[in-house]
C-alpha cells in the first residue's frame, strides 16, 4: 500500500508540473520540450550523457545526426531499441530507432521516443451532483510526449581528417489524456570532425526554436470543478523551445588489446537563468563528462558525470551535487547490448536503470 501510494503522489506531482508549464504562452518556457534532453542508450547514460563527438551508431540521430555519417555503406542498417523507467516507475522512456545508408556514404535515420506518464487519477467527476462521494467515477488517463526524428547525414571532403554533418526534422507531439495536445516542429544541426585519435561535435538544436501549438479540450462540467476549485481554465497557447549549443571532445588511447576514450561535453541553453554549473541570463551553461573502456571491443566499462547543481540545505548553506553513471556494455558480432545505472534527480529513489540494444545488418560481403 506505502508503496502505491507513493507512485500515486509521483504521478500527482508529475502531472501537476507538467500542467504548470503548460499554462503560459506568448513566450519561452524554461525546460519545454525536456523529455528530449533525457537522450537514449546505455553507453551515453552510462557516460554522464557525453557522447556528442564520439556517438557513431544508430543512436546518433537523438544526441548528434552527424554521427551517422561515420557508418559506411557496408555496415548495413542499424536498429535500436531502450526502455527506461523514472521516478520508482511512475514514468516510462521508450526508444526505437533505424538507420540505412543513401548514395556516396549519406545516411538517413529515424527514432521514435515516448516518454509517458501512465495511470494518471482523473477525479474531476469524483462528486456527485448531490455533493457525495462516488470512487467509481475515478478514471484514469495518460500523459505522454512523442517524438518523431527524421535524420540525414553526410560527410564532407576536407584535407584533413573527416568532417561529417547531419540534420533532424523534429516532429513532437503531446497528450495530457483527454484534455490538453500540441503538436510542434522543429530542427537540429551537428557537426563532427574526427583527426587523429581525436573528435569533436557540435550540435545546434531547435535551431529556428520549436513551436508547440496547445489546445484544451474540457466539458462545461469540467470547467465548473476547475472554477469551483479555484483553478484556472487553461486557454490554447504556443510553448516556444529556445535553442540549446552543445560542444564536445574525446580522444582515443589505446593500450595494447585495451582502449580508452574520455569525452567532455559543454551545454549552453538560452531560455534563462537554470540552475547548473554556471548561471545566468539568458544564457546557462554545464558540463558533462565520461570515460569509456574497452578491451578489444568486446567488452566496455563506462562512467561519467552530469547535471550539476546548487543544492541548497535546510540551514541555508549550498554544495554542489553532481548526476552520476555507470554502465557496461557487450558486443556480441552484430549484438550490442548496453546497460547502465544512473540517477535522474538528487534522491536516492530516483536511481534507474537503462537497458538498450542496437543490432546491425550487414549485406553480404559487408565488415
Amino acid at each position: 500500500m506505502a508503496a502505491n501510494a507513493t507512485k500515486l503522489m509521483y504521478r500527482t506531482l508529475l502531472f501537476l508540473t507538467a500542467g504548470l508549464l503548460f499554462a503560459f504562452s506568448g513566450q519561452a518556457q524554461k525546460y519545454s520540450n525536456e523529455f528530449l534532453t533525457i537522450g537514449v542508450g546505455g553507453r551515453a547514460h552510462g557516460m554522464g550523457t557525453a557522447v556528442i563527438a564520439s556517438v557513431d551508431d544508430v543512436t546518433a540521430g537523438m544526441w548528434n545526426p552527424a554521427g551517422l555519417a561515420t557508418l559506411q555503406p557496408d555496415d548495413g542498417y542499424q536498429i535500436g531499441a531502450m526502455h527506461a523507467e523514472w521516478f520508482a516507475g511512475v514514468s516510462n522512456f521508450d526508444y526505437l530507432g533505424f538507420t540505412t545508408a543513401l548514395a556516396n556514404g549519406n545516411r538517413i535515420g529515424l527514432s521514435l521516443v515516448r516518454f509517458g506518464i501512465d495511470g494518471i487519477p482523473n477525479t474531476l467527476s469524483l462528486y456527485n451532483s448531490d455533493g457525495t462521494i462516488n470512487f467509481d467515477n475515478v478514471t484514469e488517463f495518460s500523459a505522454a510526449d512523442y517524438a518523431f526524428i527524421l535524420s540525414y547525414a553526410k560527410p564532407f571532403k576536407v584535407k584533413k581528417g573527416q568532417l561529417l554533418g547531419g540534420a533532424n526534422i523534429k516532429v513532437i507531439h503531446r497528450r495530457i489524456g483527454p484534455f490538453a495536445n500540441s503538436w510542434g516542429f522543429g530542427l537540429d544541426a551537428g557537426l563532427q570532425y574526427h583527426i587523429k585519435d581525436w573528435n569533436f561535435g557540435l550540435v545546434a538544436k531547435d535551431v529556428t526554436s520549436t513551436f508547440n501549438a496547445w489546445s484544451f479540450s474540457f466539458s462545461e462540467d469540467e470547467r465548473e470543478v476547475l472554477e469551483l476549485t479555484n483553478n484556472e481554465v487553461p486557454i490554447n497557447s504556443v510553448e516556444i523551445t529556445r535553442p540549446q549549443i552543445l560542444l564536445g571532445a574525446a580522444r582515443r588511447f589505446q593500450f595494447g588489446n585495451v582502449g580508452l576514450m574520455p569525452e567532455a561535453n559543454f551545454i549552453f541553453t538560452t531560455d534563462g537563468a537554470r540552475n547548473t554549473l554556471l548561471s545566468a541570463d539568458p544564457i546557462s551553461m554545464d558540463i558533462a563528462g565520461g570515460v569509456e573502456a574497452d578491451y578489444k571491443e568486446f567488452v566496455f566499462l563506462r562512467a561519467g558525470v552530469s547535471q550539476f547543481q546548487q543544492i541548497t540545505n535546510f540551514d541555508g548553506s549550498e554544495n554542489l551535487k553532481v548526476r552520476p553513471s555507470l554502465g557496461v556494455g557487450f558486443r556480441i558480432s552484430s549484438l550490442t547490448v548496453d546497460y547502465a545505472y544512473t540517477d535522474l534527480g538528487a534522491e536516492e529513489s530516483t536511481y534507474s536503470h537503462i537497458i538498450s540494444l542496437h543490432l546491425a545488418i550487414r549485406p553480404k560481403g559487408g565488415r
